[in-house]
């Protein structure tokens, strides 16, 4: 099992949730675990403070980009990994996705090729809800979504997914959007190369500090995910 943790000046938030995901695999993941950092444009201390946890779970290792690639390009080279493990996943670096929630959806890999968690379907738990402008923005976004490339998934955006290295292989190459549309190119691609997603309700926390400014982002969203249909 691989998991990928995309991270960009985390460095008030990443270590506990190393620490946290690194000790429950440890205890309740019965195969191999190798958690990858992949650091993009840091310009704090986010890689000192991921060395500092490396030093204590030789599980967990880093990849380090200087320049910003976005979370769609980290996750873009991190999973240049996947022949290293039969299946691959991510999460968010803040923590929202706890590690039992996690390993929830590796159970369930053997459903489907990829696994994803979602907070819109019956049976989520959402420890803090969203504010109402985030949930307005996130169910028109998904609205738009659904209306361009017709998938039928609730929640394209969770950052929780597990996928196996067959399908991870195969998609690669068209992985192309570097920003936060990224999760809709993975699933699209996913989707007409014939592979099968599972959506399974997850438990959430949404957390203080995120780095998205949906003001600014929402017409970058809106032109990156048009461009990627068109495509």
């Amino acid at each position: 099992m691989l998991l990928l943790i995309p991270a960009y000046n985390e460095e008030q938030r990443i270590e506990p949730v190393l620490h946290d995901y690194a000790q429950h695999f440890r205890e309740h993941y019965p195969g191999r675990f190798q958690l990858v950092v992949v650091l993009n444009g840091c310009v704090d201390n986010t890689e000192g403070v991921v060395r500092r946890v490396e030093a204590q779970f030789a599980e967990v290792s880093h990849l380090t980009f200087p320049g910003r690639i976005g979370k769609g390009g980290a996750l873009i080279e991190g999973l240049k990994l996947a022949p290293a493990a039969d299946l691959i996943g991510y999460v968010d670096a803040d923590g929202a996705t706890a590690p039992a929630a996690f390993l929830e959806l590796v159970d369930r890999s053997h459903l489907a090729d990829c696994v994803i968690g979602s907070r819109w379907l019956p049976g989520a738990v959402l420890h803090i809800e969203q504010s109402v402008h985030r949930r307005f923005f996130s169910r028109a976004f998904h609205a738009l979504v659904e209306l361009l490339f017709r998938m039928h998934i609730r929640d394209t955006q969770c950052g929780a997914k597990v996928m196996r290295r067959a399908a991870v292989e195969k998609i690669h190459v068209g992985l192309t959007i570097a920003d936060m549309a990224f999760d809709i190119n993975l699933l699209y691609s996913l989707k007409r190369a014939g592979f099968t997603i599972l959506e399974v309700p997850t438990e959430w926390t949404d957390r203080i500090g995120s780095k998205v400014n949906l003001s600014t982002a929402s017409l970058a969203w809106f032109l990156s995910v048009v461009r990627l249909r068109l495509v």
